[in-house]
């Protein structure tokens, strides 16, 4: 016999001796029956057993007993079998109302506890901080396969996201509804809504990214999205979780006017990062000579980031900048004049990008090198 079934035998004896009781003698169940039939409720939650089912057992064995019961039995009379049937037809209303407040508490304990381990092992998984033998094992009972290789995407709104967000739900409802549960795992990190799936379906992190950018009317859409690289194991979901957390910083200390990122098109600005001395000493050399100019470096090293985006065309980037083309002619005369690089120069302009794109990273002119 199973725990439920054991749980559901235990329940059904205890409710129809309560019943033969009353029947018998009439009177209302105590404080302490009640508090029993809620325990055997909660552990008939616990057991997994469900509400309908503990009802319709409950009520079964009414059906089953009802001639049986002393009272209704031994009546004598019509007025004593209606006094007995409506003392039984009472003690089982109470019964089962303090049968469903126990299952209903047991669900709620049921629900915080799986919140609570749901939300460890997220937080084991995105931090690699558990043995990656027991995370994979672990992963299997919220519907991730860690052998395969997986890849993550992560989104950021105007306000934080939490497991209760309107946008949250939605998305989680539509992606359940497309996908399925199995091998995809979403859930809300940091006020970030973070999404993982398997390298065999990159068609769910597209689908997560086009609805956390447009859920529709009434919600609030997501200021951007970016998604990590593919890699195995439960060390390769932090991998591409921490390449997408990121893109998304890079994209906010550049204010790159994409909403959509991906971690692969962004290589080249870890690679300029990963010495922060040599990029600092570069900054410091190449465009340290700007704060002399007046109103600071700031207005030149726009200039400089403008042209790099506008293709070089003077007339475009002027549009960008809200400048005439005759102002910034002299601001690319003042660059040159200042740092001795001319943008019209090939190498020059290289040295003079990376420059600028390695003062935005480091907040540079904003917070001293």
């Amino acid at each position: 016999m199973t725990e439920a079934q054991h749980g559901l035998e235990e329940l059904s004896r205890q409710y129809v001796e309560l019943l033969a009781d009353v029947s018998r003698t009439g009177r209302p169940l105590r404080r302490a029956e009640l508090e029993s039939l809620r325990l055997l409720g909660e552990r008939s939650a616990e057991a997994g057993c469900g509400l309908r089912d503990v009802v319709s057992r409950c009520l079964g064995a009414t059906r089953e007993r009802w001639q049986a019961l002393p009272g209704i039995a031994g009546a004598a009379t019509l007025s004593e079998l209606r006094r007995a049937g409506e003392a039984a037809l009472a003690a089982a209303d109470a019964a089962l109302a303090a049968v469903g407040e126990g299952h209903e508490r047991g669900q709620r304990l049921a629900v915080r506890q799986e919140e609570a381990l749901r939300r460890e092992f997220i937080d084991d998984l995105l931090y690699g901080r558990s043995d990656p033998g027991l995370l994979a094992e672990r992963a299997e009972r919220f519907g991730l396969r860690l052998a395969s290789a997986h890849a993550v995407a992560v989104a950021v709104g105007d306000e934080p996201y939490d497991d209760v967000h309107p946008v949250v739900r939605r998305v989680e409802r539509e992606l359940v509804g497309r996908f399925g549960e199995r091998d995809v795992l979403l859930a809300s990190k940091d006020g970030r809504l973070v999404c993982v799936a398997p390298d065999s379906e990159r068609a769910v992190l597209d689908f997560f990214a086009q609805l956390a950018l447009g859920p529709g009317a009434g919600y609030r859409p997501a200021r951007r999205v970016a998604t990590g690289r593919e890699h195995s194991g439960a060390g390769g979901v932090v991998r591409s979780y921490e390449e997408a957390l990121g893109a998304l910083d890079f994209a906010d200390r550049l204010s790159l006017p994409a909403v959509l990122l991906r971690a692969e098109e962004l290589l080249v600005f870890p690679v300029l990062m990963r010495d922060r001395a040599a990029m600092a000493e570069l900054v410091r050399s190449v465009l340290g000579p700007l704060s002399g100019a007046r109103g600071g470096a700031w207005p030149l090293l726009e200039t400089i980031t403008a042209q790099a985006e506008s293709g070089y065309v003077n007339a475009e980037a002027a549009r960008r900048l809200g400048l005439s083309v005759r102002t910034l002619s002299y601001r690319l005369a003042r660059i040159k004049s200042l740092t001795g690089y001319d943008l019209a120069d090939p190498l020059h302009r290289y040295t003079l990008e990376t420059a600028a794109m390695g003062a935005r990273l480091l907040g540079w002119p904003q917070r001293p090198l």
